[in-house]
């Protein structure tokens, strides 16, 4: 069972737990790049942000360890809530399409055995993360443990591109940007431009998760 942070500090056990997740991230970013599970993710949602009602109606991830694939999962979601007509423009789905389909409650365990310990990936995590925790706060849990890396910032820091947005930045890179704006064509976009810049920084010297963290921020280790 996965507990919120009030509940752990009634019990006794925030102390413990704040210990226990300084000592996993410490490991985690120490951690060597050809060691690391990547795992890119991209959701597509019902508005701009949970905080006025938006959910997540498709998700997909795609894990990798060494340039491998290991594992890979998509699905539509049934939001719960009517996705609105300009949405419905942006990324083509529709009420019909995800009335039959699972409840983020039923894919949450998936999503957490991805995660958990690894490194997430994602183009503008901020939009996906926030969501992602709105999900999982939704049914009483916490997000996964993981440590989050942004293509966004690595193009708007690193790159030399026309327009930062995936489907252009794919475009540049020549791959391919057909089926833009759904989960997993997002997802396979993300993924192909973030190991783009994953060789680009291990020619300039970084050999761990703690070097890819700082090169979002920074041009040089």
């Amino acid at each position: 069972r996965y507990l919120s942070l009030p509940s752990l500090r009634r019990n006794g056990y925030y102390n413990d737990i704040c210990a226990y997740y300084a000592i996993f991230y410490i490991s985690l970013m120490n951690t060597l790049i050809e060691n690391a599970t990547f795992v890119c993710l991209d959701t597509e949602t019902t508005g701009l942000t949970p905080d006025t009602g938006g959910k997540i109606c498709e998700v997909a991830l795609l894990a990798s360890r060494a340039q491998k694939r290991i594992a890979s999962y998509g699905t539509l979601i049934n939001p719960q809530v009517f996705i609105m007509p300009d949405v419905i423009a942006i990324h083509g789905i529709t009420n019909e399409m995800v009335q039959d389909k699972p409840v983020f409650k039923d894919i949450a365990p998936k999503i957490r055995e991805l995660l958990e310990g690894n490194v997430l990936i994602c183009h503008n995590a901020d939009f996906d993360t926030k969501f992602l925790r709105h999900e999982f706060e939704q049914i009483g849990q916490s997000m996964p443990n993981c440590t989050i890396l942004d293509t966004l910032k690595y193009a708007r820091l690193h790159g030399h591109f026309k327009r930062n947005r995936l489907g252009l930045i794919a475009q540049e890179l020549g791959v391919s940007s057909q089926g833009w704006h759904r989960a997993m064509a997002d997802t396979i976009m993300t993924e192909k431009i973030f190991y783009y810049f994953l060789f680009k920084f291990k020619d300039m010297g970084a050999r761990t998760l703690q070097d890819l963290f700082n090169l979002q921020n920074r041009r040089c280790l």
